[in-house]
């Protein structure tokens, strides 16, 4: 029985965000961590949270050291609509506002049908728009503006920040009745040609 109750409170251990930490650093290797491999059973859980720009919050203080951010986003997973920091032995879930990442820059080259748009995210993630890497735009229903994405990885969105946007639109062509972009052989909607001649 007294054995029992110990192991019960063994398995009642609340997962941390150092002990998140020390678990992916000793399954490190070369480059992202291997998270699409690992199926650890769910843990609960932690109070975590990415705001919209980007902030990562840990027990409601920011996370003032970028190394651990960007550890922490290594082992980010998005399944069955829920985000969790994932590692061989462990799945937390955490809240996310918006996007995990947010596009903070880009760079171009090429131009027009053959210009390829490659992002960069505030944990220094890189991601070319294409067929494999799409870009997507909501708009707000209420007043139409505009909220662009592009995938990062394994169903891992970043919110494109409004300076890079706003570098996009210069970039912008109509083709078939819309204003979009071109990145990588393939053309991503915009918003309707009409709209913008007609505004």
């Amino acid at each position: 029985m007294e054995m029992t109750t110990a192991m019960s409170t063994q398995k009642a251990v609340t997962p941390t965000a150092d002990g998140l930490a020390a678990s992916v650093r000793a399954a490190r290797t070369r480059g992202l961590p291997p998270v699409h491999l690992w199926d650890p059973p769910f843990c609960g859980d932690l109070d975590m949270r990415i705001a919209r720009d980007g902030t990562w919050f840990y027990q409601g203080s920011p996370i003032q050291r970028p190394e651990m951010v960007r550890l922490f986003s290594s082992i980010l997973k998005y399944e069955d609509g829920r985000y969790y920091l994932v590692t061989p032995v462990e799945k937390v879930g955490i809240t996310v506002e918006d996007a995990p990442f947010v596009a903070v820059d880009f760079t171009l080259e090429g131009a027009e049908q053959a210009q390829v748009l490659t992002f960069e995210t505030q944990v220094g993630e890189r991601a070319t728009a294409g067929r494999s890497n799409p870009l997507r735009i909501e708009r707000d229903p209420g007043t139409g503006e505009p909220a662009p994405y592009v995938l990062i990885r394994d169903g891992l969105e970043a919110l494109i920040d409004r300076k890079s946007f706003y570098r996009l639109v210069e970039l912008g062509r109509h083709n078939d009745g819309w204003f979009g972009l071109w990145s990588g052989g393939e053309f991503f909607r915009v918003i309707p040609s009409d709209e913008i001649e007609g505004g």
